[in-house]
């Protein structure tokens, strides 16, 4: 696989450590034998912000990656991103 870079890795990278964070709080809670109320509203912490870096890495293949294959005239790479778009909201 070829190496790609993300114009806002760094951000990226912090909030997949929070994502990791938070699952990690939803297993200690299962473990904990803690409130189903309190675990189902973490678990909506870490979906969300999951989500939210899907958002993020999108934008940036959007503004980056297919502007650069528009300028190309380079019909797969939005093929590709219509495929990866269908598996993101799913």
């Amino acid at each position: 696989m070829e190496k790609h870079s993300h114009p806002n890795q760094k951000q990226l990278i912090n909030r997949m450590s929070r994502v990791v964070g938070h699952a990690e709080s939803v297993k200690r809670m299962l473990e904990e034998e803690q409130e189903c109320s309190d675990i189902l509203i973490q678990i909506t912490a870490v979906k969300s912000a999951l989500n939210n870096v899907g958002k993020l890495v999108l934008k940036d293949h959007m503004n980056h990656c297919i502007v650069d294959a528009v300028k190309n005239d380079n019909p797969e790479a939005i093929e590709k991103l219509d495929e990866a778009i269908d598996k993101f909201m799913k």
